[in-house]
């Protein structure tokens, strides 16, 4: 078995197309749109074949506080090497996005940051 894909609900999904396309060089097919349910969505490629699905419909709430709040924590993007998470890392930081923990070792052997995507979902720079 394998992971299929990842889905993650979004307020603005042309704004979330843009920055996991322009920032971790996926691609994204088409927009798929079901009428009778209001729900429209993209799926988007890593060169790896690895796949998240963006999805919007009217309606949903924004949680209050997702530290606290129970399911998934974060997207964990692997860069290859300590020195393209350092880049980044830092690339992301001048570009205004929020960089929530700094490059560094953690007690499990992990080198990695941690920034937030445009909507707030925590993204885990890895090696």
């Amino acid at each position: 078995m394998k992971l299929e894909h990842l889905a993650i609900w979004v307020e603005d999904l042309k704004k979330m197309k843009e920055f996991y396309c322009n920032y971790f060089a996926m691609s994204a097919g088409e927009k798929y749109h079901n009428p009778s349910k209001n729900f429209t969505s993209y799926f988007l490629s890593f060169p790896s074949g690895a796949r998240i699905e963006l999805m919007h419909k009217p309606g949903l709430l924004r949680a209050l506080n997702r530290e606290n709040e129970l399911g998934f924590a974060h997207i964990a993007i692997a860069t290859g090497s300590k020195e393209e998470v350092l880049k980044y890392t830092e690339k992301l930081r001048t570009e205004g996005f929020r960089v929530i923990a700094e490059p560094r070792t953690t007690g499990d052997g992990y080198f990695e940051s941690v920034i937030l995507d445009p909507e707030g979902n925590q993204i885990e720079l890895t090696i």
